[in-house]
């Protein structure tokens, strides 16, 4: 099933890069809680289709463009673990930011039940429980 959680990311990535909230709401399950840590919305967690509009709506406010890239999914078996960054640029002041971007995820039912967006790597690696002791 790894294989398949691993697709189900990147079709997730690819509806938040074209802010497809119908397609991001599909590969999740109704009770998806997306617990973020990228700027306008750091901290707040976000649950369901009502969650994800939310999210989005928040973002467009925030940011004239805002997309994903990332460079590496990790199969972890039950969770997927993906880095890269988060490119944007501010509404108001129309300011360039790249900041790095990692994201933890669980499946639930063949869809994503939970995602976990961290800006520090450290964090993330400890989250996912791939840090070095």
């Amino acid at each position: 099933m790894s294989r398949e959680n691993v697709e189900l990311v990147r079709r997730l990535v690819d509806a938040f890069n074209e802010r497809d909230t119908e397609e991001f709401a599909q590969i999740t399950t109704d009770d998806f809680e997306w617990s973020t840590s990228v700027m306008a919305v750091e901290g707040e967690v976000f649950l369901g289709r009502e969650g994800i509009e939310t999210y989005f709506s928040r973002m467009r406010e925030a940011w004239d463009e805002f997309k994903a890239e990332m460079d590496s999914y990790r199969d972890l078996g039950e969770r997927v673990f993906i880095s890269g960054q988060i490119e944007a640029r501010g509404r108001g002041s129309g300011a360039p930011v790249v900041a790095p971007l990692d994201i933890l995820y669980d499946f639930r039912d063949g869809k994503i039940s939970r995602m976990c967006s961290f800006l520090d790597h450290d964090e993330a690696m400890r989250a996912a429980g791939l840090a070095e002791t």
